[in-house]
């Protein structure tokens, strides 16, 4: 059975940074696609950033140069470093997980979901 659990959320100042970590069991990080996404009040969930197993990191245009995502494999964490945070990128940080993925800018390609973890930038 695999099981996401991310923390780091938190409340900080616009231009601070957090770093978001999502640990994985049940299947390792580095044989898998891992991805980072966001979901604000009354909007859809959307795609922030991904990792897959060969390695290639993905991000939404909206966090490029800003956000970096990464993994331990030996922690079997992958990260979400977040810096120049801007108030809109207050929302509830989804991490997900998925062994076969087609797109990973899609919510349906991922397989498994993390419960979520509040970040909120204030100005």
């Amino acid at each position: 059975q695999v099981q996401l659990v991310e923390s780091g959320g938190g409340l900080v100042q616009a231009g601070g940074s957090l770093r978001l970590s999502c640990a994985a069991s049940g299947r390792t990080v580095s044989s898998s696609s891992m991805g980072w996404f966001r979901q604000a009040p009354g909007k859809e969930r959307e795609f922030v950033s991904a990792i897959i197993s060969g390695g290639n990191t993905y991000y939404a245009d909206s966090v490029k140069g800003r956000f970096t995502i990464s993994r331990d494999n030996a922690k079997n964490t992958v990260y979400l470093q977040m810096n120049s945070l801007k108030p809109e990128d207050t929302a509830v940080y989804y991490c997900a997980q998925s062994y076969y993925i087609t797109s990973v800018y899609r919510t349906s390609s991922w397989r498994y979901w993390g419960q979520g973890t509040q970040v909120t930038v204030s100005s």
